[in-house]
């Protein structure tokens, strides 16, 4: 079923983005996927290999989860996300409370963990994470970005983990496929009221995200990182992170809890200890988010090397 979808969305007609590519700033991370006489540039994830992120526990977790049915659950150690095991998710819900807590103990006993640590029984997502359905839009979202000067890095990120290939609006009002708020997409542009709603355009709705980015979120990450003490590189996969933090938790809440972190000797430090630390209304959900960030680049890298050899009739290349 998977590969007859890939097939489907492999033959749609997408526009060329080879020009797009060309004396780009973040050429030397783009790959092309051609197949036939068409190229689909999306950004590949040589950066975030390069220091080595691919090869944390978080976003290897994230990534089984991705591919996980909701049916089944993995068993995870909540601040390492180390996997215990799995189990259908049936079998986890039929469990009373009083089951459940126990089951937990006997998890933290046996791998001599301390009460404290939390014990996540977390449900698979692969209904949610659909990248058979955003990848049309990814290299759509690159040229928005690259056209508006804001790294496209951030709109594969947003593109890939925020509503991938659906229009939901989340519990809290956002909407559109890079998820804006009402206020923000507002403050950036956008008609938001009771009979106009341009964050579900595609188009309009990438500039909007764009615009927040590189005048909002990018120079408040670059404030509290300095403020921390740490050297800035705007194209490390650590700033970068940063500022998908700030996007999704908002300057404030990232400050608090960098600010909670103390000094961190490097900006991959900071952000490993985000992960586990809270502070104002950065919790679980915002810790999340850049483990999940990590995992969508690095699963939708491996689909489109695993699928030119056994599925379609292309190649995939780094731009030149």
């Amino acid at each position: 079923m998977m590969q007859n979808t890939f097939l489907t969305f492999f033959s749609l007609c997408f526009l060329s983005f080879s020009v797009l590519a060309q004396n780009s700033k973040w050429e030397h991370e783009m790959i092309a996927v051609i197949d036939g006489e068409k190229e689909h540039v999306i950004i590949g994830p040589k950066a975030i290999k390069a220091a080595e992120w691919d090869n944390l526990q978080q976003p290897q977790f994230w990534r089984q989860i991705m591919l996980l049915s909701p049916d089944s659950v993995i068993i995870n150690v909540a601040s390492t996300r180390q996997i215990i095991g799995k189990m259908p998710n049936r079998k986890w819900v039929k469990q009373t409370e009083a089951q459940k807590s126990l089951f937990k103990d006997s998890v933290r006993r046996s791998l001599g963990l301390p009460e404290s640590e939390r014990i996540n029984v977390t449900t698979g997502k692969n209904d949610f994470y659909r990248f058979d359905l955003v990848f049309e839009s990814l290299p759509k979202g690159i040229a928005c970005f690259e056209e508006a000067g804001v790294d496209p890095w951030y709109a594969q990120s947003i593109l890939l983990i925020e509503s991938p290939g659906q229009l939901a609006k989340s519990s809290v009002g956002a909407y559109g496929p890079f998820q804006l708020m009402p206020g923000v997409a507002r403050a950036m542009g956008l008609k938001v009221n009771k009979t106009v709603d341009e964050r579900k355009d595609f188009r309009k709705s990438a500039f909007a995200a764009a615009k927040l980015i590189g005048k909002s979120c990018i120079p408040s990450a670059r404030s509290i990182a300095q403020n921390a003490g740490l050297t800035i590189d705007e194209d490390a996969i650590w700033f970068r992170l940063l500022v998908m933090h700030v996007y999704h938790a908002g300057a404030l809440n990232v400050k608090a809890v960098v600010e909670r972190i103390g000094k961190p000797a490097t900006g991959e430090e900071l952000i490993q200890k985000m992960w586990v630390t809270t502070a104002a209304s950065f919790g679980n959900a915002s810790q999340n988010y850049s483990q999940l960030a990590l995992a969508a680049h690095l699963q939708l890298a491996e689909i489109v090397a695993k699928k030119p050899d056994c599925v379609f009739d292309c190649v995939v290349a780094e731009v030149e």
